[in-house]
């Protein structure tokens, strides 16, 4: 591979110069308007398109096209179809059309509905996103595509992102335009995923049923050396890292992902990558592209790439912080502080219609990160809680305060920009520290959601941002539109607006026991679990807003409540089936031979304090273990049995999830006290300084 970056880079993908290069100026303006406008493409124009970019596909090794799209699976879907023809001779040809392009077919009753099918009713349609590149990959062309019903009901996370992305549009733009600001022309949220994952070699995962299973370690014992102490955050990366690294940056870069920043995480194994930020529709299939290419690439070279989100015990877990702001056609972050004191009663309209929109809508930000796998990761090590609070530091909180109180705020020379106006203060650059606890951090120019997880979908975070602010944006828009006095009515908006929604501002420990206190005093929800929050998603509030922006119908919210109920308990159920085999198949077997051999090695020797201690401990945890797992076989058998979808995630809540971490906790005391060449399966010590 050449050094030189640029010349490869987006090599893979039919982007905007190479259109450009093979379009007529006709056809691509009218391609851009088509996009910029929404309108549909005239099929003459979509022959013509479908043509250059099926020569520039076979030119580039590509026999195959597909409709790359996004099911409610949590994964991509794919089905290749190959170029090849018979034309009147019967001799082979290569075609593709411009209705290949647009519309596509899938088997609908495949993918999950949560009841907006019938399984019998099978036809469903994907149709093209042309506001997101095609690409070329394993010799196919990609097409990035919605998914559909054959009744129109969506059923993939692509479409109501770029209906949220229009909502935002329309609701930003118009209160730009009230606030005079009339040359922008379109508003784009934007979006940087950074992706935590763990690598560990293959052959000590190929002998873990749980990590083959679930993805996580569902036993192990601590090792004696986990991350405290350790130098793994921020040093120097292994050789075989570092090569895994390198070919993973050269693939995304073909793809024309700006992939920057790579680094080792905290925990041991386990290593981070950040892109830059980018519109969120081609960011959210960007981060699909990165982890298909984490997972392929480490199995080449003797890997697995881990992306569960707890996939050890004790340690860190992987997280997908979503860095969120939105900008203008002109080049302006309208969560980018000003240098004007028109610029900055920009900002801070802007801003507190973020604050505002958390707070009124932090049940549905935890609902879009709501997983069994998140479950286990939010609350520690580094993880926010499942408490929704915004962090915007000690500065700006004091700005807020004294802007709230109608005072003047003194700034610190060193470190703010002074505005020399009063009612609307000067705003530090980067002057607060962080906070790895909060949820929502604003870090200077943008938000940062810390809650996602490392296998979560992009898309569904970011929906939820763009919708609420969407509809704050519209709120101040209407208060606006209606004032007398626009700039004292401006004034008071923004003073108002931070003064009633200040309880979802918190700079403290978001661990501590006095936070669950307050917050609950404050008036913030808590949903540790999923089986706490999934029902929500049917809430009349939610489906209201939802349906004024036109992102999801009713029906559409309906289906996704009932998935991801399904999906929860599903988890969960695949999770206790491998413990119950791991136990009655490993650890079980594994103790009894142990224990026979130190019962054998007592009874020559005829005394040995060793042997006869361990063996008191070890005949305890055994028949604790057995009888653990005769209850988890009995909870489980009774539990999935339940056919209402609450009922059964609160059963799998209450009921499976508490005997799992006792019967976890049994055979993880008993694993310091085997002997090595007994214990079935690879330890923590083996699996995470393996590489």
């Amino acid at each position: 591979m050449s050094n030189n970056i640029p010349e490869y880079f987006g090599s893979r993908v039919f982007n905007e110069s190479e259109m450009r290069r093979r379009l007529s100026e006709s056809d691509f303006n009218d391609l851009q308007s088509a996009i910029d406008n929404g309108q549909g493409l005239d099929i003459a124009l979509a022959n013509r398109i479908a043509a250059a970019m099926k020569d520039w596909a076979v030119e580039n090794g590509a026999t195959h096209y597909t409709h790359w799209f996004q099911p409610m699976t949590g994964i991509t879907a794919e089905k290749h179809e190959s170029f090849i023809r018979p034309d009147s001779e019967g001799k082979p040809v290569m075609q593709f059309s411009g209705k290949n392009l647009i519309k596509g077919e899938s088997d609908a009753s495949s993918f999950p509905s949560g009841g907006l099918r019938a399984t019998f009713e099978a036809r469903g349609y994907t149709a093209w996103d042309p506001t997101s590149y095609a690409f070329i990959k394993d010799g196919s062309l990609y097409i990035p595509t919605v998914f559909c019903s054959f009744a129109g009901d969506t059923l993939d996370r692509k479409t109501p992102l770029l209906r949220s992305m229009q909502a935002l549009n329309r609701s930003a733009l118009r209160l730009l335009s009230i606030c005079g600001n009339k040359d922008v022309k379109k508003v784009t949220p934007m979006v940087g995923a950074e992706q935590e994952y763990f690598l560990i070699d293959k052959k000590n995962y190929d002998r873990r049923p749980d990590l083959l299973y679930t993805g996580r370690t569902l036993f192990g014992a601590p090792a004696p050396k986990g991350q405290k102490g350790d130098y793994h955050y921020y040093g120097a990366i292994k050789p075989r890292v570092m090569s895994f690294m390198q070919e993973l940056d050269e693939e995304l870069w073909k793809l024309g992902i700006f992939s920057q920043t790579k680094h080792n995480e905290a925990a041991p194994a386990q290593h981070e990558l950040a892109p830059f930020f980018e519109n969120a529709n081609a960011a959210v299939d960007h981060n699909h592209l990165t982890m298909e290419y984490l997972r392929k690439i480490s199995e080449r070279r003797g890997l697995v790439c881990l992306l569960h989100e707890k996939p050890f015990s004790s340690v860190n877990g992987s997280g997908k912080h979503i860095n969120w702001s939105f900008s203008t056609d002109t080049g302006v972050n309208l969560l980018d502080p000003g240098n004007t004191p028109a610029e900055n009663a920009q900002f801070l309209l802007f801003f507190s219609a973020v604050i505002k929109a958390v707070d009124e809508y932090a049940d549905l930000l935890r609902l879009s990160v709501a997983s069994a796998s998140n479950d286990r990761r939010l609350g520690g090590n580094e993880a926010p809680p499942a408490i929704i609070s915004i962090y915007v530091g000690e500065v700006l909180e004091n700005i807020i305060d004294k802007l709230v109180a109608k005072e003047d705020y003194e700034p610190d020379a060193d470190t703010e920009i002074r505005l020399g106006v009063s009612a609307l203060p000067s705003f530090p650059r980067d002057s607060s520290d962080r906070n790895r606890t909060s949820p929502f951090a604003f870090t200077g120019n943008k938000f940062e959601f810390r809650m996602p997880g490392s296998s979560l979908n992009v898309a569904g975070p970011t929906t939820v941002l763009n919708t609420i602010v969407a509809e704050e944006l519209r709120k101040f828009a209407d208060k606006l539109e209606a004032a007398e006095d626009f700039d004292i009515a401006l004034n008071r908006l923004i003073r108002h607006t931070l003064r009633d929604h200040k309880r979802i501002i918190f700079n403290g420990n978001g661990y501590s026991k006095e936070w669950v206190e307050e917050a609950a005093a404050r008036g913030l929800g808590n949903y540790p679990s999923c089986a706490d929050i999934l029902p929500r998603f049917t809430d009349e509030r939610f489906i209201d807003l939802y349906t004024r922006h036109g992102v999801y119908t009713a029906q559409e919210m309906s289906s996704r409540r009932e998935i991801s109920l399904s999906a929860y308990s599903s988890n969960l159920k695949i999770e206790a089936k491998t413990m119950i085999e791991m136990v009655r198949r490993g650890y079980l077997p594994a103790l009894s031979s142990y224990t026979t051999r130190l019962a054998e090695s007592l009874a020559k020797k005829g005394c040995g304090l060793m042997e006869k201690e361990t063996l008191d401990i070890l005949n305890t945890l055994e028949d604790e273990a057995y009888l653990l797992v005769c209850k988890l076989e009995k909870e489980l058998s009774e539990v999935s049995s339940i056919s209402d979808a609450v009922n059964r995630a609160e059963g799998y809540r209450d009921r499976i999830i508490p005997v799992m971490d006792e019967l976890r906790a049994t055979v993880d005391r008993a694993e310091p006290y085997v002997d090595q060449d007994f214990w079935p399966y690879p330890k923590y010590g083996e699996i995470m300084f393996d590489v």
